[in-house]
């Protein structure tokens, strides 16, 4: 595998705590990553603060939070609207969403938007963004001078346009089985799915770019005192889990952000070749706000089970913590179903030959295929049926878990990584949450 580091040895978790400073790069919702991070930092007594992506009023106008949004937030937040994209970007009185507006379902294909237009907008909303960071990060000058070591967490990701057209697409090529189903290449290489590929890459890579440039005086002025600035952000690029006894790389398709997250890697690459601590963690699958459009992700998350198993006879480590939870994990499911039902479809599942040729690295981020969906889907439902309460997952608490111990993780090795990317894979999950 080209380019493949995995974290294998867990790393010190006295590197980084009092006196030191989080920021957060991005919004911090619920059921997202960062959370593990924030809850990580809080309790190694480190300093957090965040930003906000800011708020769209009727008339479309970007705003900041108000007192009242800013009262709900369980962090300081810096109140300066980092929104990144340019979807809503306004070149002489149109916007690229408003080239989609009159654009049907049954028609879809038939669209052409005005590829002019939408590269003003991109290059006035890099200004906008590119003047909104200078402005964040001068305001982050007060938690600065009382911080020794910096780490920056780059949370921004995502970018649909914001029109009524995509998401009904993206639906059928992430879960459209029979008639509904839609290739995702064929997405893909249409004008309304070149949108999206422009679209993620401002906001899922280029905001990282972005940062690292913009924050070069306060990395320098730490540098000179001794202390340590280093980045961290967030990548998927599959996950090894372990199928039959042995971890194995595997992966979500499609993945029509993979293109974007392969960007924000090369960004980290060449801020880790100009002597800049850069790295960014691809995190195995996990369920977040964000990630409930791609029905069968959450097929990845049961080998976990396993991984815990097999570490923890390994190492000698957390047996009683073990039994307790693989207990509340199986109070989960229905009866007739028990936990080593779950290995024996996932295990069929992976060993799929469609499934494994949409497993391949080499190849990665790979686009859809018909019987691929379907095996995939039928999958996830499968698993689904099995639990007695379809609002009480076990993808929920392994979410949960995965979500802290990658905070845990990332925190601490960033700090001192040597490493411009690396996976976090199931095996050094399961250490993390054993120890």
């Amino acid at each position: 595998m080209k380019n493949y580091a995995a974290l294998k040895d867990l790393p010190s978790y006295d590197s980084f705590g009092k006196d030191d400073l989080l920021v957060l790069f991005g919004e911090l919702f619920d059921r997202g990553y960062a959370n593990g991070l924030v809850q990580a930092a809080r309790l190694q007594g480190a300093t957090v603060v965040s930003a906000t992506v800011g708020r769209r009023e009727k008339d479309l106008t970007l705003r900041p939070l108000r007192d009242s949004e800013l009262q709900e937030k369980t962090v300081p937040v810096i109140n300066i609207p980092l929104e990144a994209g340019f979807d809503l970007e306004e070149v002489n009185g149109i916007r690229p969403v408003d080239l989609l507006k009159d654009v049907k379902l049954s028609d879809w294909q038939s669209a052409k938007l005005d590829f002019e237009l939408i590269n003003k907008a991109i290059e006035k909303s890099r200004l906008r963004f590119e003047d909104q960071t200078k402005k964040f990060l001068i305001e982050l000058n007060p938690y600065l001078a009382k911080s020794k070591n910096v780490i920056f967490a780059h949370l921004m990701a995502g970018g649909v346009p914001r029109t009524k057209i995509v998401l009904p697409l993206m639906n059928r090529a992430f879960k459209g089985t029979g008639d509904r189903f839609l290739s995702s290449e064929t997405f893909w290489t249409h004008d309304i799915g070149k949108l999206c590929q422009k679209s993620f890459l401002e906001v899922t890579a280029r905001t990282y770019d972005v940062l690292i440039n913009l924050s070069s005086d306060i990395r320098q002025k730490k540098q000179a005192s001794g202390y340590q600035v280093s980045y961290l952000g967030y990548g998927y690029h599959g996950t090894e889990v372990l199928i039959n006894e042995k971890y194995q790389w595997q992966t979500y398709t499609p993945y029509l952000q993979g293109w974007a997250k392969i960007q924000l890697e090369k960004y980290s690459e060449l801020a880790f070749k100009n002597n800049i601590r850069s790295t960014i963690y691809n995190c195995p699958e996990i369920l977040t706000n964000s990630s409930s459009i791609f029905n069968g992700v959450e097929v990845s998350l049961y080998p976990l089970i396993e991984a815990l198993k097999k570490e923890s006879q390994f190492t000698g480590l957390g047996k009683e913590k073990l039994n307790s939870f693989l207990a509340d994990c199986q109070a989960l499911f229905k009866s007739e179903h028990r936990l080593v039902d779950l290995v024996q479809i996932t295990k069929n599942y992976f060993f799929n030959p469609v499934i494994q040729e949409h497993c391949r690295f080499d190849a990665w981020p790979q686009h859809n295929h018909k019987e691929q969906l379907e095996i995939m889907l039928g999958a996830s439902e499968t698993l689904y049926n099995m639990h007695v309460d379809t609002k009480n997952l076990l993808t929920e608490k392994l979410s949960e878990l995965i979500v802290y111990e990658t905070g845990k993780l990332m925190l601490n090795h960033s700090i001192k990584s040597n490493q411009a990317i690396i996976w976090l894979n199931h095996d050094i999950i399961a250490k993390s949450w054993l120890k």
